[in-house]
């Protein structure tokens, strides 16, 4: 069985530039103001968990995730076989839909499985099924600080986990959309979906997939009002919500649509919910 603490990478902590402002930002999210925050020794995982890890986990307790209970949950429409059973879809978003049987077994619903994909992102997982999961190998979810201080690795306000620029030397550093969104994913950056969790060169820390694949959930809950000392001492977000903080963006994140994938970026989601792109990153 593979320790999911094991590649723990140990960051001394320091004060950062949080957020992000500018054309690219979104206003509504929070992002901004930019601001000076402290933070305290911590450890966070190279990257996030696999679904060889989280089989682990279930295997040893028995757990039931969100979406088994359930027995549905969202996944992406394009990754449905043209002849897949009608379907509701989220209005809005119409490219989400209903798959009664989705869950991270079988992320494209019962005709799919996990073969080939033991080192991809567990996804389909709900924040209850994250900390679950933290709590039992022995760590916790990162505070949206500590995740945004260790997926920028030292870089102040660069947009990406390694600078400004998408691609490097013509070469794609992280798994997003590439193509025009929702009708055609070229796989340019060579994946269509999840890629392994350790695809592509990490930031300048050691930390991989910081910018799409899948969602990361943190422990804070979603606000937009943020606390005007300098620095912010080791913020944990507000004390009550109805949303959680996820971070990094995923495989579905293009330009036009949703240009979350910037480490300044944060988005939020109730945490019952499970999607085809939501994963886990262990801090302790």
């Amino acid at each position: 069985m593979t320790d999911p603490l094991a590649n723990l990478v140990a960051l001394p902590g320091g004060v950062f530039r949080m957020g992000s402002e500018g054309p690219l930002a979104y206003v509504n999210d929070g992002e901004g103001p930019v601001r000076e925050v402290q933070i305290a020794p911590f450890a966070l995982s190279a990257t996030a968990v696999t679904n060889q890890e989280f089989a682990a986990f279930v295997e040893a307790t028995g757990w039931k995730t969100t979406a088994e209970k359930e027995d549905w949950s969202f996944v992406f429409a394009g990754h449905l076989p043209d002849d897949f059973e009608e379907t509701r879809g989220v209005v809005g978003a119409e490219w989400w839909r209903q798959v009664m049987g989705a869950s991270w077994r079988s992320p494209e619903g019962p005709h799919s499985d996990l073969n080939q994909r033991s080192d991809h992102p567990v996804v389909h997982v709900s924040w209850f099924d994250a900390v679950a999961f933290a709590q039992w190998a022995g760590g916790r979810l990162p505070t949206e600080a500590e995740w945004e201080y260790a997926a920028r690795g030292g870089l102040d306000q660069a947009r990406l986990p390694w600078g400004d620029e998408l691609l490097v030397d013509g070469q794609h550093r992280c798994n997003i959309w590439t193509g025009t969104f929702p009708v055609e994913d070229t796989a340019e950056d060579g994946f269509a979906g999840t890629a392994p969790v350790d695809a592509f060169a990490p930031n300048n820390w050691g930390f991989y997939n910081c910018s799409g694949n899948a969602w990361e959930w943190c422990s804070d809950w979603f606000g937009t009002q943020h606390a005007e000392e300098r620095p912010i001492a080791n913020p944990t977000g507000p004390a009550m919500g109805v949303h959680r903080i996820v971070k990094g963006g995923s495989f579905l994140c293009h330009d036009s649509y949703c240009h979350r994938y910037r480490v300044g970026a944060r988005s939020a989601t109730t945490p019952e919910s499970t999607t085809g792109h939501q994963g886990i990153r262990l801090a302790q």
